[in-house]
């Protein structure tokens, strides 16, 4: 056995990438393997485990067909224009064809690459126990995501603060392509490149979009629905740079992002995040900031100019209702209100009021609601009876399944993968495959999975995350 590997993306000219091979390892080891994820690109599990699919998911292994690139791209870091970044630690192995569809494979960690900027280009193994959890519970909670096909410990020690085991993630999307890879070629100018990629993605996301205006159109719409199903489970991404945004509308890039406790919406949990600029009120801002450098790119593609900048301006001024209207719908449902009313916006936003003034857990409290103890989160239980008042008039027949459906029971708290890292760490990777093991089933939580939805008491709170790399 072995893999067939597509290479649509080294169709382009060879100015999109660097040529790559992954560093090899001295002594790779499977720490988890993605089954559901293997058969549905189309690959043998039994393989995959076995010393050559190891070997090829440590680098160790160079597959025939395999692209072996990493990708050029720029971005806005923090608002900050940086116009060269790029793969620094990650090696595109090249696309898989399957029941999901064509599906890009890379391994992170795996060594250093032409835009490492002085890294090593390795990865250690707690940023990559939390991108697997993190991106296989996004994936169970039906967010559009990366996905974790697999995470290989490499045997050698990578140094941070300290020595720290090393680990290989073997991420899988539906590309790599982000917002920074277009900015990458309209800050050189190069139409020709914009022009290239703007077809790529189109006819490898977007088939139906005829011309650059309708990708940008199609590009805002996905990433409205993304932002608002993040808001609907207090997902905070905490590096939202233009080199983060994933232009196929897929969440990527696992750094410092962490899932609320309680609720505020000016949490913030990245430790380079100082001045809250990607705080989790601010994510539908920031996706619209970031949609407009996009629209900056096409623009030359466009035709006339005083006509294509009105054309990407609305486009991207389209986000907003969009994004509005996707979020009425999740929350909608998580409240299992009934049709729609033009009060709803206000009703939703008077639960989260409250809950931020008493300190609500936010999964939690709309887990509870279709149980009938969401008054339980409240410091002062008044301010949800007084709430509720309204809400009860808006409910649908049949409510409590529509919200127990939209509101999970669990999620990958930010103290568990924090506990789940020390213990890897000390040499015990259990922790990890339970926590995933919950995480992956999060509307239907075991009696004896209980303790996972508890908040952290406060001596476990995780107040920062970090980039990790």
């Amino acid at each position: 056995m072995s893999i067939t590997f597509d290479t649509s993306y080294t169709d382009l000219p060879a100015r999109f990438y660097a040529p790559q091979a992954p560093a090899p390892v001295p002594a790779p080891r499977l720490i988890a393997l993605n089954e559901s994820l293997a058969r549905d690109l189309g690959l043998d599990a039994n393989w995959l485990r076995g010393p050559d699919g190891l070997a090829m998911l440590a680098g160790n292994r160079w597959p025939q067909g395999a692209a072996g690139v990493a990708q050029a791209y720029a971005g806005h870091q923090f608002g900050g224009w940086v116009p060269q970044l790029g793969d620094g630690r990650a090696v595109l192995l090249g696309e898989v064809v399957g029941p999901a569809g064509r599906r890009d494979i890379v391994l992170k960690g795996a060594g250093r690459t032409v835009f490492s900027r002085g890294g090593d280009g390795r990865a250690w193994i707690g940023p990559v126990l939390r991108e697997y959890i993190m991106s296989e519970a996004m994936h169970a909670l039906e967010i559009p995501t990366t996905r974790a096909l697999a995470a290989v410990a490499t045997g050698a020690p990578v140094l941070r603060e300290t020595s720290r085991p090393g680990a290989i993630l073997a991420r899988v999307a539906a590309s790599h392509i982000r917002v920074g890879t277009f900015q990458y070629f309209a800050a050189r100018n190069d139409i020709d490149a914009l022009s290239a990629l703007s077809d790529h993605v189109i006819a490898r996301h977007f088939p139906q979009a005829d011309g650059p205006l309708a990708l940008l159109t199609a590009v805002v719409n996905a990433q409205a629905d993304l932002v608002a199903r993040w808001m609907s489970v207090g997902f905070i991404h905490g590096v939202m740079n233009t080199d983060n945004m994933s232009v196929a509308g897929e969440t990527i890039d696992y750094g410092p992002c962490a899932m609320m406790d309680s609720y505020h919406p000016d949490t913030v949990y990245s430790s380079i995040d100082r001045g809250g600029r990607y705080a989790y009120a601010n994510q539908p801002k920031i996706a619209a900031w970031n949609l407009a450098q996009f629209a900056s790119c096409l623009v030359p593609l466009m035709g006339p100019q005083d006509t294509a900048i009105a054309e990407a301006t609305a486009a991207v001024n389209a986000f907003a209702p969009a994004y509005q209207a996707a979020y009425l719908d999740r929350f909608r449902a998580k409240l299992g209100l009934a049709d729609q009313d033009d009060g709803d916006g206000d009703l939703i936003a008077g639960l989260l009021d409250s809950m931020a003034a008493n300190g609500a857990d936010f999964t939690n409290t709309f887990n509870a609601l279709a149980h009938g103890n969401a008054r339980d989160q409240f410091i002062d239980p008044t301010a949800f009876d007084d709430w509720a008042v309204r809400w009860k008039t808006r409910r649908r027949p049949g409510w409590e399944d529509i919200a127990a459906s939209a509101n999970p029971a669990v999620i990958p708290r930010n103290h568990r993968i924090e506990q789940v890292i020390g213990a890897a760490l000390a040499g015990d990777e259990a922790p990890f495959h339970d926590l995933l093991r919950v995480v992956s089933t999060p509307f239907d939580l075991a009696e004896s999975d209980r303790a996972y939805s508890a908040p952290p008491r406060d001596e476990e709170r995780v107040l920062q995350t970090f980039c990790g790399t």
